[in-house]
């Protein structure tokens, strides 16, 4: 089954469930999946989804510390919850610990050994990673094994 027709049954299902936190959180993802095809104009593939998925988890991440300074715990609940019900459809995420482990393997394969190979790091690893870790983590962790 595709994420797409999980997302569809899955919204059936909240709809069925009255469940309107989760529903509405579905129905997002959804619209979001809808913009990026007509954007593009063509159906999203898998991956095309996934990437979209995670752009939405990443806005949310990045609002969270804005709520928690303008001590707004409601939506800092909130979001967290949405955040929560879309990382439900994202691959498996990996640990710093697995992170690190790629970085260092990828590092040794393309002889990188200063900062200024981060580019060629980064490149590499990216799409390895893509849905499965968050870029910024990747990017402090390729800069501290580089210096």
């Amino acid at each position: 089954m595709s994420l797409k027709d999980r997302l569809l049954n899955d919204m059936k299902e909240s709809m069925k469930n009255k469940d309107k936190d989760r529903l509405s959180v579905i129905r997002m993802a959804r619209a979001a999946i809808l913009n990026a095809e007509k954007e593009k104009m063509r159906e999203l593939e898998e991956g095309e989804v996934i990437e979209v998925l995670a752009r939405e988890v990443k806005q949310r991440k990045e609002s969270l510390p804005e709520f928690e300074k303008g001590n707004r715990p409601d939506l800092v609940e909130k979001i967290q919850r949405e955040i929560d019900v879309l990382m439900e459809y994202l691959p498996k995420q990996l640990t710093e610990t697995e992170i690190e482990d790629i970085v260092r393997q990828t590092i040794m394969e393309l002889g990188a050994n200063s900062l200024k190979d981060m580019g060629k790091v980064m490149g590499k690893l990216m799409p390895q990673l893509k849905g499965r870790a968050d870029g910024s983590l990747v990017n402090k962790i390729v800069k501290q094994l580089l210096q």
